[in-house]
């Protein structure tokens, strides 16, 4: 039965299957083109039958930590108390756009593009960032190039000399946008160290290790 399995989660089997199933659907389209990853290289495409062997390989590693993730970011629903998702498997993606790809890595950005309990975990790490007035106004005072108005940019005025007053958006004004940016920002980290933390409890079967482990010789994790 072991054979059948393509990883186990806290004990709980995802059969191979469901891997296979994933690999036929269009579900690597919008993730799979994309160029560069943080969390390990997306499904990549190129000529002769060695690189289409690794890249075959490495595309059932890749849809194999998608699945994990999804079911990780379940157990994680659970126990939060959160509201279940619906109870689908992850076979068909949403489009993911490349700059979530870049941002997120195609791994992460997928998950979160498919699977309702890693959003909804997302969501609820999102909740519960507190974010100081403190970094709001750093951000502010550090990023004025952002708070151009458009006048100013068609001026070209110089938000580091001294700009008049109306050429800055006022704080006030960006307050709340700046506020709800950086608590997006350390949500998506909070994210990340849940899912290094969560991806202790899983046992990969051969052939279905992250694509970035560098145990097998098709590893490829880059930044």
């Amino acid at each position: 039965m072991k054979d059948e399995y393509a990883a186990t989660v806290r004990g709980d089997p995802i059969p191979k299957q469901h891997v296979e199933t994933f690999l036929g659907t269009d579900a690597l389209r919008g993730a799979g083109n994309c160029a560069t990853s943080h969390d390990g290289a997306a499904p990549a495409h190129g000529h002769g039958a060695a690189l289409s062997a690794r890249a075959a390989r490495q595309r059932r590693r890749w849809a194999t930590q998608v699945i994990v993730t999804d079911e990780l970011a379940r157990h994680a629903c659970a126990e939060r108390g959160l509201v279940p998702p619906n109870d689908v498997l992850p076979m068909q993606l949403l489009t993911v756009p490349e700059p979530d790809v870049a941002d997120l890595g195609s791994i992460i950005a997928a998950a979160l593009a498919h699977s309702p309990a890693a959003r909804a975990l997302l969501a609820a790490l999102e909740r519960e960032q507190h974010i100081p007035e403190t970094a709001v106004r750093d951000y502010y005072d550090r990023n004025r190039d952002r708070f151009l108005t458009p006048d100013a940019l068609r001026r070209g005025v110089d938000p580091y000399d001294d700009p008049a007053p109306s050429d800055i958006h006022p704080y006030e004004h960006v307050h709340d946008g700046i506020a709800q940016q950086l608590r997006h920002a350390a949500a998506r980290r909070a994210f990340f160290n849940w899912l290094d933390r969560a991806r202790a409890d899983v046992v990969y079967a051969e052939g279905h290790e992250h694509p970035g482990d560098p145990s097998h010789p098709d590893h490829e994790h880059r930044h």
